[in-house]
């Protein structure tokens, strides 16, 4: 086939609007339909981003043009709602976590392999020109091989600002499966695949209040851990502090270090697009700021790298095996805090290589 690629969303609330503006935008994707349980909020985004259809799910999944999914579901409806979108032969851009547990994230990979279709996975925030210019840095040697890294992400909690949050502190959900696949990506792409993780967890509070919107004062249960540190190991050495709280009123995000054998270097907040990445070299008197080079684009990001892609019968760069890997890693993290001992990550993955500098998402290549 050839011309732009036909994409659909699935999912109209809140992250709906982020991923239209961009997709929109791109003039390799069209997309042809908005889709939502509640029809009239699927209308009314559809309308706000000039998307000619919408309606219910099968508004996208029964439209021969559309190629690919973009499923924006709460993190409990990745799974079903990415399984519908492979049986009507369309290839999958899932909202991360991939999935909730291993066994469905494998079924949903191995339907995808037997029917010959694609899925890959958020976060796209790795291929923004921000993390992008900071991996080509260090491929490069700037700060020598990798050894260690700090990854820190605390805020007081999404209750605050999200005028719906209870899936945010259910299963799928915390600072774990929310804020995680963003750092651990990170990590991944610069150490390579996870060996295992040592953890410790806790919950705060066992009730929250929504801050915002039109149900505030709402009180609501919270059900997983709010509070996660852990030690990451990688297979080809290496190791990570990640730190991941839904409870700190001190609010430091966005943060990951990482230390070679020649220096250390201050990357872009992980789910940022943009962002200046420092070198802290110890041969020079003060530290040396690398702007980003490359694309502007933001979310969708993702969902056109993998649309080139099928269109060039190349491997998407965040693809499902990567996201596979990770939510291993942060259930193997979930598993060491519960259980109070060291846990072995079973998956394995290699690292997507880099995008090129002069990526063009504003190209039409198609």
């Amino acid at each position: 086939m050839s011309g732009p690629v036909g994409v659909g969303v699935i999912g109209a609330g809140v992250i709906s609007d982020a991923y239209l503006t961009n997709l929109t935008s791109f003039p390799d994707v069209r997309v042809l339909a908005v889709a939502d349980l509640d029809v009239e909020r699927a209308a009314a985004q559809a309308v706000r981003h000039g998307v000619a259809r919408s309606g219910g799910v099968d508004a996208v999944l029964d439209d021969p043009e559309i190629e690919i999914v973009v499923n924006l579901t709460i993190p409990a409806a990745h799974v079903e709602v990415g399984l519908a979108a492979l049986d009507a032969g369309k290839h999958v851009w899932t909202e991360k976590p991939l999935a909730l547990d291993r066994e469905a994230a494998r079924k949903l990979l191995d339907r995808a392999q037997e029917k010959g279709l694609r899925v890959a996975s958020a976060p796209d925030t790795v291929l923004g020109a921000g993390l992008q210019t900071a991996r080509r840095a260090i491929e490069a040697g700037r700060i020598g091989e990798p050894r260690t890294a700090l990854a820190i992400f605390q805020t007081p909690g999404p209750e605050r600002w999200h005028p719906a949050p209870e899936f945010l502190f259910q299963q799928g959900g915390g600072p774990l499966l929310d804020m995680g696949p963003y750092y651990l990506t990170v990590l991944v792409q610069v150490f390579g695949a996870i060996r295992r993780v040592t953890a410790t967890a806790n919950r705060a509070r066992d009730t929250r209040v929504i801050g915002s919107g039109p149900r505030a004062g709402t009180e609501f249960p919270v059900i997983v851990p709010t509070s996660v540190t852990a030690l990451v190991e990688f297979d080809r050495g290496g190791s990570a502090q990640l730190v991941l709280s839904f409870d700190s009123a001190l609010q430091r995000t966005g943060f990951v270090e990482v230390t070679g054998t020649r220096g250390t270097a201050v990357l872009p907040d992980p789910n940022r697009f943009d962002g200046s990445t420092t070198l802290h070299l110890p041969n020079r008197s003060e530290p040396e700021t690398l702007t980003a080079q490359g694309h502007d684009a933001e979310r969708g990001t993702g969902v056109l790298e993998l649309a080139r892609a099928i269109r060039s019968g190349a491997a998407e760069r965040a693809s499902g095996a990567l996201a596979h890997h990770v939510l291993d890693a942060m259930l193997a993290i979930d598993e060491s805090a519960a259980k109070g001992r060291t846990v072995d990550v079973a998956s394995t993955v290699e690292a997507p290589p880099a995008l090129p500098e002069n990526w063009d998402p504003r190209a039409t290549t198609l």
